[in-house]
């Protein structure tokens, strides 16, 4: 009786709900994003979850994370998990306290049949995308701000984040500075949800290859399947990644990193004098600024340069 309303449908029967319970999606955040995916996904009877948060549950999340109420301090991720036992017995949530970066994302992208990047992070969507692309796999990333958001199929056969989004807006806001209405979060994170069925089950059209977004109450959709991918881009990398010859800079001010990332990291220079053959590290808190100077630097110099976002400390 708990698949009644929707294996009743045509495009989804007995043979659509098995194979979304042989299913395992990956989920990388379980904030205003990730909520509503992970309610909907648990509530449809995917098989397998695997849910990636480094967050705990702060009283100004409530508003468009609903779930936590109870869990004010505890890490996400698990709370979640306890929440999605709750809400469907027959679905497994495998939660982890920890964060997506270059380094893990391979290992846990190739793990999964769908991934989807609710971390609202364009640096984990950036190595998720080259992850996913990497691997085969698709994804549906999405983001939201304010009042507008989006979502889209990527990877798995149609083009790659980078294909659409090669390069980074000049600047970009975050939930904590710009705000977030939290029922547009939740119908993103449901858009988000209705393109991952669409996938698991393959259902026609595709939603791989196409992006959906909303502006307040205004939708608008396209499809980019014959996006080109582009033959350079700046590549993000984790500071487990580091070589011992690699040039690092820290973009980040002594008032916002009193200690650099690494001891030996030049702390905005003038300008950079990189080795012949050495390769050069950028990094930032959201990896914004390290883009910029990404694109600065390779005006003058054609050497490697490699990206890091730290993200908020711990």
């Amino acid at each position: 009786m708990r698949y009644a309303r929707q294996t009743v449908l045509p495009q989804i029967g007995e043979a659509g709900q098995a194979r979304l319970a042989a299913s395992h999606v990956l989920v990388i955040g379980a904030g205003a994003l990730g909520v509503p995916v992970l309610q909907y996904l648990t509530g449809a009877g995917v098989g397998r979850i695997t849910l990636a948060d480094p967050d705990r549950v702060e009283a100004s999340n409530l508003h468009r994370q609903p779930i936590y109420g109870r869990h004010l301090g505890e890490p996400k991720a698990l709370a979640a998990a306890l929440e999605m036992g709750a809400l469907n017995p027959d679905t497994t949530v495998t939660p982890l306290v920890t964060r997506l970066d270059p380094a893990n994302a391979p290992e846990l992208v190739a793990g999964a049949d769908l991934v989807l990047d609710c971390a609202d992070s364009f640096a984990a969507t950036y190595a998720l995308s080259d992850a996913c692309l990497a691997g085969g796999r698709p994804l549906v990333a999405a983001s939201v701000l304010g009042s507008e958001g989006f979502a889209g199929g990527f990877c798995g056969g149609a083009p790659s984040f980078r294909a659409v989004f090669p390069d980074l807006p000049a600047q970009a806001g975050t939930c904590a500075t710009a705000g977030v209405m939290g029922p547009m979060a939740g119908l993103i994170g449901a858009l988000q949800a209705q393109m991952a069925m669409a996938v698991l089950l393959g259902l026609r059209p595709p939603p791989l290859g196409q992006m959906i977004r909303f502006d307040g109450l205004r939708p608008a959709s396209f499809r980019f399947n014959g996006a080109p991918e582009p033959a350079t881009g700046h590549r993000f990398i984790a500071p487990s990644q580091m070589r011992p010859g690699d040039l690092a800079v820290e973009l980040r001010g002594p008032d916002e990193a009193p200690i650099p990332f690494v001891p030996h990291a030049l702390r905005q220079p003038d300008r950079l004098r990189p080795a012949e053959g050495q390769r050069v590290v950028l990094a930032c808190r959201s990896g914004l600024r390290a883009w910029a100077a990404a694109d600065r630097l390779r005006r003058d110099w054609p050497g490697e340069i490699a990206l890091i976002a730290l993200g908020d400390p711990p």
